[in-house]
């Protein structure tokens, strides 16, 4: 139906640009709202990359972890001989351990501390892929030694910098001198201002109430052609419940579903979207309704010369699309820009991606659809007896 209607005189389209004020101000109450939704959207997952972060790089295809454990920063330990009782199960190449922790980092420049997170690894066989940092691993079999977070906020310190000049540099962290002997990409979150990768036997010094047998991920490698899904399923009859085994997708679902569900930020960004939404579908009703009032005789006219109620709600139903489209385009080019700023400013991954341009598109051309649903109460009421 709309294609034939677009064939036909634009009247949508005529309607629309008659009133220039009208259309500027829907087109900015649209773009406002768009913008608000990206905003929302684009920092929520921004948390939800960032939180992950660590999760993407882990080198195997089952994990293990306590199952009272509700996120990584909150992880809580598990005995090491979980881990090897997994190892002679069928399917089961190899397994590997990862130490975590938060510890306080003090700014060499002004002297202020900062939380970090922090990862320990067996140097020899590291449980994750380092961006940039891979080739480093071998200064790191020294005690006390540390790979810096480049990504880290500025708040850390001028590390990165120092450490180009002289290659190396000492700090301290927990109250324990280290030597910072190269750097790595992984990125803050909002939990940690950067990360710092340290050996096993390093983490063990810096958080001296830590057991050497108690780890807090296990990383199961599976063999060439093993199915996940069923080598989970045998597991999970094989060890105890006190730990559980995930694929690599369930545990960033889990760490997604913490931050999503568990903690304010999900429910702070959600909400936001919400509003953005609801602003929009007012600011285009309102649009809609003052153009169907002030142009109610005309649609009676249109009515008596034997145009139908599915044609008048056609032509409303192309000017809500033409809004939608107008409207969308300078949302879409300010958050980009927004998007831009916040990075630069936070140093999260904040990014436009096609997938969250689609969903705000798709939220948009349906938030100005419900709005001329609404208004066709009044265009349903034009009634060709008005015009005499």
């Amino acid at each position: 139906m709309l294609y034939k209607l677009f064939r036909k005189t634009p009247i949508a389209w005529l309607q629309v640009k008659r009133e220039k004020n009208r259309l500027f101000v829907a087109i900015a109450g649209i773009a406002f709202a768009d913008i608000l939704i990206f905003f929302q959207l684009g920092l929520m997952e921004s948390a939800f990359d960032s939180a992950t972060a660590m999760h993407h790089q882990l080198r195997g295809d089952l994990i293990l972890i306590n199952s009272l454990s509700d996120n990584v920063q909150t992880i809580r330990p598990f005995p090491r001989s979980r881990l090897f009782q997994v190892l002679g199960a069928n399917k089961v190449a190899s397994v590997n351990s990862l130490y975590l922790g938060i510890g306080n980092w003090r700014n060499p420049d002004n002297k202020t501390f900062w939380l970090v997170q922090l990862y320990g690894l067996n140097p020899n066989n590291p449980a994750m892929e380092i961006p940039d940092g891979m080739y480093k691993l071998k200064q790191l079999k020294q005690l006390n030694y540390a790979l810096y977070d480049q990504a880290a906020r500025p708040t850390l310190g001028s590390v990165t910098s120092q450490i180009q000049k002289s290659k190396k540099m000492s700090a301290q962290l927990n109250n324990i001198q280290i030597q910072i002997s190269g750097v790595f990409t992984m990125g803050a979150s909002f939990a940690a201002d950067g990360n710092l990768i340290v050996s096993d036997s390093t983490f063990l010094r810096l958080f001296p109430n830590r057991r050497s047998d108690e780890i807090d991920v296990g990383i199961i490698s599976l063999k060439p052609g093993a199915n996940p899904k069923q080598v989970q399923a045998n597991l999970k009859a094989r060890i105890p419940k006190d730990v559980i085994i995930l694929t690599k997708e369930e545990f960033l679902e889990r760490e997604k579903t913490y931050w999503g569900q568990n903690r304010p930020i999900g429910v702070i960004f959600g909400f936001g979207t919400i509003v953005g939404f609801l602003v929009g579908m007012v600011i285009v009703y309102q649009i809609l309704y003052s153009d169907v009032s002030d142009h109610l005789p005309e649609y009676a006219t249109l009515k008596a010369m034997g145009y139908t109620d599915s044609y008048l709600i056609g032509v409303l139903l192309q000017e809500a699309l033409i809004l939608a489209i107008f409207g969308f385009i300078p949302g879409f080019i300010v958050s980009s820009g927004i998007y831009g700023l916040i990075a630069q400013a936070t140093l999260l991954p904040v990014k436009m991606t096609l997938n969250r341009a689609n969903l705000v598109l798709t939220m948009t051309i349906f938030m100005c659809v419900i709005s001329g649903v609404i208004a066709m109460r009044k265009l349903q009421s034009a009634d060709p007896a008005d015009i005499f």
